[in-house]
């Protein structure tokens, strides 16, 4: 493989930047199995989109594929977490030090990406001073005066709804530009912060959506003797063949 050749700077799609997590796993399995080269074609069937799209994802990044050799993907693996930012050390702040935000804290997943949480937030009494993880849980209040070396790279809520929008506006306040709201209310935020939502009950909902007319539709077929369809992965493209 020969060294990669830079894009210019240019905004990379919402989509393609969700779908780039998905490649880094695939790719990290295939090195675990010791594969040295993939095509687009095997990259798309793994992550079941098209090879097209795969290589427009891919060329936002760079162009370091071979025609008729593939992608290293070793390689194409550090590409990928350079754009997501996973290889450098992110600071995190977890506000809401209940069964969610424990289990966030004592999570691997966080450290082995390159987020690491230092620092934890409550307001329960019964909480504040509880150490987690070699880490003293704070009054929320105190964000408000962190120093700028203490001060998280990314803030993450797992409070009540009703106490989310001040936690988002404590952060905010001492300069915390990208937040991951776990908490079932919408926030209000500046344009210039990044906020993303994860709430599983709204997943529950739409599989339940899937699930209820995966039911009405096999009521149909059956009444006409064909097989219920195979239902469909949300928020990626149907596989070549279901198509």
């Amino acid at each position: 493989m020969g060294g990669p050749t830079q894009p210019s700077a240019r905004r990379i799609p919402e989509a393609t930047v969700l779908r780039l997590p998905v490649y880094q796993r695939i790719l990290a399995e295939l090195v675990r199995t010791n594969v040295t080269t993939v095509s687009s074609e095997q990259l798309a069937a793994l992550a079941k989109v098209n090879a097209a799209k795969v290589r427009k994802d891919l060329s936002f990044l760079g162009s370091f594929g071979t025609r008729g050799s593939g992608y290293d993907p070793t390689f194409l693996i550090t590409q990928i977490e350079r754009a997501l930012g996973v290889d450098r050390n992110w600071p995190i702040a977890v506000v809401g030090i209940g069964n969610l935000g424990r289990a966030l804290t004592n999570s691997q997943g966080f450290a082995s990406r390159g987020f690491n949480v230092t620092g934890l937030f409550d307001v329960d009494p019964n909480v504040i001073g509880e150490e987690i993880r070699g880490l003293r849980v704070r009054h929320m209040h105190e964000i408000a005066s962190l120093r700028s070396t203490e001060r998280p790279a990314i803030g993450v809520i797992t409070t009540p709804g009703w106490a989310a929008q001040e936690v988002a506006d404590l952060l905010v306040q001492v300069g915390v530009t990208s937040l991951l709201n776990f908490a079932p209310r919408v926030l209000n935020v500046p344009a210039y912060v990044h906020l993303r939502y994860v709430d599983l009950s709204i997943e529950l909902q739409v599989l339940g959506f899937y699930r209820s007319r995966q039911d009405e539709t096999a009521l149909d077929e059956e009444a006409e003797g064909d097989q219920v369809p195979i239902m469909r992965s949300v928020g990626l493209s149907a596989p070549t063949d279901l198509a």
